[in-house]
């Protein structure tokens, strides 16, 4: 039986053990999927004793994804453009490391909108999740990202640090000066943890953006934050941070038990329920 796992501090709000655990169940894989709680200075023991109990691999939450791209003996090109690793995969001779985060946020972007060659698209915050996030908004053809950040020196740091990395051109700035970037942008995307629950929402002005506009948030818990209710009040697409979830877990999948998985309704149905429970 091949076992698998999510590695974080804290880890009980993961909601990787029910989506795994779902395509399990509808393959009739024989497996398990489990929740690991390791503070940081156990990971990397943890990660010895997973592999020496024959786990396949973990899925890497926070706050251990650098020091997982630190641990792996490779890592693929998007880990090593990010930074961070959220997959490590165990073999005999070592351990693999992948980013699979930024495949999953442009994976659920193309299903809902397309894809955006030579568009334009705001980027908001310059923390872990927007490094992933350039690499998806790129994988998507955008032309150039408006990275926004509250620290505007903060997203010119992570700017010059990743403008090697994509074709996309780079522009970073404070988000004060939102009115004047979001004019012509197709896509809005927050990578922030602002309207994540505990923290407060996002506000902004949604009215200067172009009214076929999508907006992305990356959070998921709660499903529809303040600024995807804006969005839905102003006519604009509204994008969950669900299907990033559910996209991002394929390849792990995949990894881990030897078939790659298809994401389906049946599936968010799952998981809207399982929020539901949490509620």
């Amino acid at each position: 039986m091949k076992r698998a796992g999510v590695i974080g501090w804290p880890v009980a709000h993961s909601l990787s053990p029910v989506l795994h655990g779902y395509w399990l169940k509808e393959h009739g894989i024989e497996g398990t999927y489990e929740k690991i709680p390791a503070a940081p200075e156990d990971f990397q023991g943890t990660i010895a004793r997973l592999r020496a109990d024959g786990y396949a691999g973990v899925n890497v939450t926070v706050p251990h994804k650098e020091a997982a791209f630190a641990l792996a003996n490779s890592n693929d090109a998007v880990a090593q453009s990010a930074g961070a690793t959220n997959l490590l995969i165990f073999h005999g001779d070592g351990i693999c490391g992948r980013n699979t985060d930024a495949y999953g946020l442009a994976a659920s972007l193309q299903e809902n909108i397309g894809r955006l060659d030579g568009r334009e698209a705001v980027l908001l915050g310059a923390g872990g999740a927007a490094r992933g996030a350039i690499l998806s908004l790129d994988q998507l053809g955008v032309g150039t990202i408006h990275l926004r950040a509250r620290d505007g020196a903060k997203a010119h740091k992570l700017a010059s640090s990743l403008a090697q990395h994509v074709k996309a051109k780079i522009l970073p700035g404070a988000l004060s000066d939102w009115s004047a970037v979001a004019r012509q942008a197709a896509l809005v995307v927050n990578s922030t943890s602002a309207g994540m629950e505990g923290n407060p929402p996002l506000h902004l002005d949604l009215s200067v953006l172009p009214n076929n506009a999508a907006i992305c948030d990356i959070v998921y818990s709660p499903l529809e934050t303040q600024l995807l209710k804006d969005a839905k009040a102003s006519g604009r697409k509204a994008i969950d941070g669900l299907g990033m979830l559910m996209h991002q877990a394929v390849p792990s999948f995949e990894a881990f038990f030897g078939m790659r998985p298809e994401v389906t309704s049946g599936l968010r149905a799952a998981l809207v329920d399982a929020l539901g429970k949490r509620a």
